[in-house]
């Protein structure tokens, strides 16, 4: 029962460690040795005696990954009890899984197999977490680092895996350090084998820093107007008209347009009222003209603004698999797109591709829906399933030759996924979002850090429209160089400076988590046959 005891809290205090760690107000520091506890705990239940070894296991080991989760995420509850209950509860199954896996394939690998198979296991693991239809990807390891951009401008070589990496190898080696050679004033072997792990620490920061201050300082000289309206999605936003809204754009940006502005952004679903725009029939709406009438007297302006809108099917059949039924014979398609405007111009649209589980899409809505129903949790506006672009889009600014990535909201997680703008000519990311659902705690200064991350990865500025805050211009270094507070009502007015460079990683992309999930099913295999462990 003892043994037992300690063993709970090494769990414990690996959930600690690994809470404590992350972003926005942790110690990243403290991720190099946040898995140590845990590792501890498998390596005793491993060579231990006792019955039920794998219950054991799973408890103790669910328990860190439980506090880590709930550490870190439990600000979701603001915007739904069942949403943080859901994605805390199952995440540390998840996690629990991956060292269950090692702890299995410790007995039929050697031992360095076994870390190899955990290391490209969890990297896999967290490109499948970017994918599937249940995508929560919020705790990647590699994130952990987004508040300490000097320690990883290499991530425009590795993308956010390369952190990932990081952090597992070196957790692991200095667990082997602790495991066999106990920390002891009488002993110093220890910290003699320590070195190579404590280097491997410094090398990477040391390499970044090299490269943070060889990287050139561009001139900013795109002018731009970030609005941030400051609109309770819960009790105003949907109650109003999109006249409303247009006036009150028209309202704050009156005295800050000069003859130098070039673009105008506005917050994701900032035009949202009722079913959204018609998409065929946008152009005749009276919000058309009257942005029309805006851009005709700044003709120099683009703007680019959050919208909710719609496509109609008039069939007896569904027409798409994310169609809701209306009525006999009537189909909708809903979508949270981005509007580009630009005088003269036909209007384009984009539609976010990454949707929120369970609040903007059903997972596997094939199988669900005929289970479950059309059911969503309601965060305000039209309570319906989204649909999706295949592919990302770009938007030019026919004056000035220059082309913008719009990223909606939770699409600045997904570091491959934003690739794909640069890769089309995107000179600068523009994200428009609406953080407002989770109210004053970490969740919204999380999603401000992780798109530090995006800059860095893919080398170029971005400027960031958020309803209630908070918005911001981030450099191509993943530096922010000007932002509004949050909850404060204002226009944010600032430069950023476009390029055309691509990176390694926009070009490769998640190369790292493709060779790990190769090399992690490979290993599984061998594991299965036992080829590699000696009797």
């Amino acid at each position: 029962m003892i043994i037992y005891k300690k063993a709970a809290l090494l769990s414990i205090l690996s959930g600690v460690l690994l809470t404590l760690s992350w972003p926005v107000e942790g110690l990243s520091f403290l991720i190099f040795f946040s898995l140590i506890p845990l590792f501890f705990v498998e390596n005793h239940i491993n060579e231990g005696s006792s019955k039920r070894k794998k219950l054991r296991l799973f408890a103790l080991s669910y328990l860190g990954f439980f506090i880590w989760n709930l550490g870190t995420t439990w600000w979701i509850v603001n915007s739904s009890v069942f949403g943080m209950v859901f994605a805390i509860l199952c995440n540390s199954s998840f996690y629990t899984i991956l060292l269950m896996l090692f702890h299995w394939s410790k007995k039929r690998l050697p031992l360095r197999t076994a870390y190899i198979f955990l290391v490209t296991l969890w990297i896999a693991f967290e490109k499948f977490h970017l994918e599937w239809d249940f995508s929560w990807p919020w705790l990647n390891l590699g994130n952990v680092f987004s508040e300490n951009i000097q320690w990883i401008q290499w991530y425009e070589f590795t993308g956010s895996f390369g952190g990932t990496l990081w952090v597992l190898l070196i957790n692991i080696g200095l667990f082997e350090v602790f495991k066999n050679h106990p920390p002891s004033i009488k002993n110093s072997l220890w910290v003699k084998k320590m070195s190579p792990w404590l280097i491997g620490i410094a090398l990477p920061i040391s390499i970044s820093l090299m490269l943070y201050q060889s990287e050139k300082d561009l001139t900013p000289k795109i002018e731009v107007l970030l609005l941030q309206p400051n609109i309770d999605p819960y009790t105003e936003k949907y109650d109003k008209e999109n006249n409303y809204y247009f006036d009150l754009m028209t309202h704050m940006i009156a005295d800050h347009i000069t003859d130098e502005t070039r673009y105008i952004f506005t917050p994701e679903t900032y035009f949202g009222a009722g079913f959204g725009a018609s998409l065929e029939e946008f152009k005749t709406t009276t919000l058309h003209h009257k942005i029309d009438s805006l851009l005709e007297k700044n003709s120099d302006i683009q703007l680019i603004s959050g919208i909710q809108s719609y496509s109609i099917y008039r069939t007896d059949n569904p027409p798409t698999l994310t169609a809701n039924f209306i009525r006999n014979g009537l189909w909708v398609d809903f979508y949270n797109s981005a509007l580009k405007m630009e005088f003269q111009q036909e209007p384009e649209f984009y539609h976010k591709s990454k949707l929120v589980v369970g609040v903007e899409n059903m997972p596997y809505k094939s199988f669900f829906r005929p289970l479950l129903g059309e059911f969503l949790l309601d965060m305000g506006g039209t309570v319906s399933s989204r649909a999706i672009q295949q592919h990302r889009s770009v938007f030019e600014h026919k004056k000035i030759n220059l082309k913008t990535g719009p990223i909606i909201c939770y699409e600045s997680i997904y570091g491959e996924f934003v690739t794909e703008y640069v890769r089309k000519g995107a000179h600068f990311l523009a994200i428009i979002t609406n953080d407002a659902w989770w109210g004053n705690t970490p969740g919204h200064k999380q999603l401000l850090s992780y798109a530090r991350l995006r800059a860095i990865e893919n080398r170029r500025s971005i400027v960031r429209s958020a309803n209630t805050g908070i918005s911001a211009i981030i450099n191509s270094k993943g530096e922010i160089t000007n932002k509004l507070s949050y909850e404060s009502k204002g226009v944010l007015s600032g430069k950023f400076a476009p390029t055309e460079r691509i990176t390694f990683y926009t070009e490769y992309g998640d190369y790292i988590a493709r060779w790990s999930g190769f090399i992690a099913v490979l290993f599984f295999l061998i594991a299965i046959s036992g080829r590699l462990k000696k009797n």
